[in-house]
């Protein structure tokens, strides 16, 4: 591994995006901006360049949340669910979001959301997209 050019490759990197581990509300909204960036880029794309940064940014996303938002946890079909209750939804009122066949197959519990759609359904809700990936 050529650490000179990971290093020079980290600066610049961290210039544009200032990625690190989420210690405070601040690092939490700087990484869910970046979030919310990166899934409007990649789209539904899963295999997008940018899907495994992504990735991360949710991941530490949804551990600073569990821990510093705590609330009790919900199985994210269940929370979809209940949104999709509450609002008095039905699937084909989410078609533009989630394939209907795809919507059926996360209710039914044979399919799980994916961080993609995790993050169409966040902005589509107006919550974050943590509530939607799996624990």
């Amino acid at each position: 591994m050529d650490i000179s050019a990971l290093q020079v490759s980290w600066r610049a990197f961290d210039t544009v995006a200032h990625l690190r581990p989420i210690h405070s509300e601040a690092d939490y909204d700087r990484t869910v901006t970046l979030m919310n960036a990166l899934l409007d880029v990649t789209g539904d794309d899963e295999d997008h360049p940018l899907s495994g940064l992504l990735e991360l940014a949710a991941e530490w996303v949804s551990r600073y949340e569990q821990k510093h938002h705590a609330i009790e946890a919900a199985n994210p079909r269940d929370a979809l669910r209940f949104l999709m209750e509450a609002r008095g939804l039905k699937q084909e009122d989410l078609s533009a979001i989630v394939p209907r066949r795809n919507l059926s197959a996360i209710l039914a519990g044979k399919r799980k959301i994916s961080v993609t759609m995790a993050g169409k359904l966040g902005r589509f809700f107006g919550i974050s997209p943590a509530v939607f990936v799996p624990r």
